[in-house]
């Protein structure tokens, strides 16, 4: 679908690679994006970086010391991701089900059993984690693309990723920066108040039709 590509080439003039996922501490590559993505649920990355500060800090990017460390210990040094409580549980069954596991293994089934993670975590996951070229949708997504005129209203989480994945190239890179820069334009233009007049797809979005 050329739309979608227009799209994309129109983010990346507008805002430039992203480059996700940042890493932190980048010694654990693998656990360390994979706690991102678990802490980064119904937060912000301000939020997370913080999180992930307070776990580099304790030497805890690591599966046996996860696994080990008390739950109501992991409770204070996430705290400001929030649902730390919750968080927690789902950190700790991760790494229980993965220290051990042959990562060529790890699915979408395999992460969606984990209590505490769904498919934009799972797929999260698949992409940033572990290279497989899996597109991740989230709120911005719908947002965006629906006022564009490519997807419907409530379209659910499987209809928009067929979309994405049948009409772009399965390309592990191009789903990373598309996905970021889909991010950067619903925080910058397409919030749920959008801000129309200076939005660099207000050409190509039925909106302003």
């Amino acid at each position: 679908m050329k739309l979608l590509e227009d799209i994309y080439y129109t983010l990346l003039n507008e805002y430039g690679y992203q480059k996700w996922w940042p890493l932190k501490d980048g010694k654990e590559p693998f656990l360390e994006i994979s706690l991102g993505a678990i802490l980064t649920q119904n937060t912000s990355w301000k939020n997370v970086e913080k999180a992930l500060e307070n776990l580099i800090k304790e030497n805890l990017i690591s599966f046996e010391k996860l696994e080990n460390i008390p739950e109501e210990l992991l409770h204070q040094i996430i705290k400001p991701a929030g649902f730390y409580k919750r968080k927690s549980k789902t950190i700790k069954e991760f790494v229980k089900k993965t220290k051990n596991i042959d990562r060529k293994k790890i699915d979408r089934d395999f992460l969606l059993s984990i209590k505490g993670i769904g498919k934009e975590t799972a797929d999260s996951i698949l992409l940033y984690a572990l290279e497989k070229p899996v597109f991740v949708v989230d709120a911005y997504t719908k947002r965006i693309f629906s006022r564009v005129g490519i997807l419907e209203k409530n379209a659910d989480y499987d209809e928009v990723q067929i979309v994405f994945e049948k009409n772009l190239p399965k390309d592990v890179n191009l789903f990373k920066e598309y996905h970021a820069l889909i991010v950067e334009h619903g925080k910058r233009f397409c919030r749920k108040k959008p801000l129309c007049e200076n939005c660099p797809l207000k050409d190509l979005c039925q909106k302003n039709i």
